[in-house]
């Protein structure tokens, strides 16, 4: 349980580290992000790819690739990530970079 004084100083994030609140309330750092995360004021930062993308897996572009030529093809997960992408770009009629 937080008291009313904790909660306060819980709503000192992002100005306080999950780190330094956890310090300063004696508390575990799994708690301190449990408790913000009930209070609406803790968002789980989202995991984006190297170019700054949300990722996608090459299974879904290769759903997309199906989808595009109406047909299913099989294998074709195992090809390099990058030929997928560029595959899709030119099915959509897209340009290959």
């Amino acid at each position: 349980m937080y008291t009313e004084q904790e909660v306060e100083v819980l709503r000192r994030y992002p100005e306080l580290s999950v780190q330094e609140l956890a310090a300063q309330l004696g508390k575990n750092e799994r708690s301190i992000i449990g408790k913000l995360s009930r209070l609406g004021i803790y968002q789980r930062k989202v995991y984006v790819s190297k170019t700054g993308s949300p990722p996608i897996s090459k299974l879904e572009i290769v759903a997309e690739i199906e989808s595009l030529m109406n047909m299913k093809l099989e294998g074709l997960e195992k090809s390099p990530k990058g030929v997928l992408l560029a595959l899709r770009s030119k099915l959509a009629g897209g340009t290959i970079d």
